[in-house]
């Protein structure tokens, strides 16, 4: 008796976030939206799955989600087990040859797999790929520049094998998405010098969105979204207001890095990013598919 009342009151909040999706899932059939997973999502076991769930139903009412994925504490997790000690700057991974090695074991491999493992067990067609794979994701050498009141001039860290995108050729990933699956990809670039680089997975994910000229880029974080000085969350801002609010360090720490790439996204042609909160079940269908959203919300 009490689960006929439950179904019977829950029936007209499902029919109601049905029928608020429809509008969204027609502005969005065939449109590419890029996704960078990452955070507490990739940990916990409930939200790995209901983010490989949120993939398959996009890839099922015709979006083309293309994911881009992280994995820096099971990097450090792993670099431990070996008794290497991990060494940041500006929140970057110094990353010597050995390190290059694990990086690549555990983002091309481990993570990756897993990834495609999950969303393929919810019903979907997943394909894992680093930059290595056709060619996809070119790099050059990133140095760090660090100011310091005892120097008159910038120091320059050489961080190894921490790279930046030079370019992105999108063939095999606009190949996949045509024949139906679902492009996983691991943020290792090759440089002209025939060497592997670990980029930062926000920058390769902004740089993609950008080069596919995708609807959207969604950033999952460990947060609720942009924050103003009150603690509040800005839900809504333009390209204008976020420069802004980095201007006047309202906007700093570790979010700065994923807001500049976000920034630097919707400049370069993509139609919205939005950074969410994914320690929230489901929180990729909620912002694509509801009127309200979960998390900040930047336009061009």
């Amino acid at each position: 008796m009490n689960s006929e009342n439950n179904s019977s009151t829950s029936a007209p909040e499902i029919a109601r976030v049905l029928i608020e999706s429809l509008p969204y899932i027609r502005r969005f059939s065939g449109k590419t939206v890029v996704v960078k997973y990452g955070g507490n999502a990739m940990e916990n076991e409930n939200l790995k799955n209901s983010f490989a769930r949120d993939i398959v139903l996009m890839k099922l009412v015709g979006i083309n989600p293309v994911i881009v994925h992280g994995g820096g504490p099971q990097i450090g997790t792993l670099l431990r087990r070996l008794g290497k000690e991990s060494r940041f700057v500006n929140g970057l991974r110094h990353t010597d040859k050995e390190t290059m090695d694990v990086v690549e074991m555990v983002l091309g491999g481990l993570v990756n797999k897993e990834i495609v493992n999950n969303i393929n067990r919810h019903g979907g067609c997943a394909v894992g790929l680093t930059g290595k794979d056709g060619d996809l994701i070119r790099a050059r050498k990133l140095n760090i520049e660090r100011k310091t009141q005892e120097l008159s001039e910038p120091e320059i860290i050489d961080m190894g094998h921490v790279g930046q995108v030079t370019s992105i050729d999108t063939a095999i990933v606009h190949n996949l998405t045509r024949d139906h699956f679902i492009p996983v990809i691991a943020p290792i670039g090759v440089g002209e010098d025939g060497f592997a680089y670990n980029i930062n997975a926000d920058s390769v994910a902004g740089k993609m969105a950008e080069i596919m000229r995708a609807e959207k880029l969604i950033l999952l974080t460990n947060v609720t979204g942009v924050l103003d000085k009150q603690g509040g969350l800005l839900t809504g801002l333009s390209a204008s207001q976020v420069q802004d609010l980095i201007d006047d360090g309202t906007i700093q720490g570790g979010m700065l890095p994923k807001i500049q790439c976000a920034l630097e996204a919707v400049r370069g042609g993509v139609k919205a990013a939005h950074i969410i909160d994914g320690r929230i079940e489901h929180a990729v269908l909620v912002e694509l598919f509801t009127d309200e959203g979960i998390g900040t919300l930047i336009k061009g």
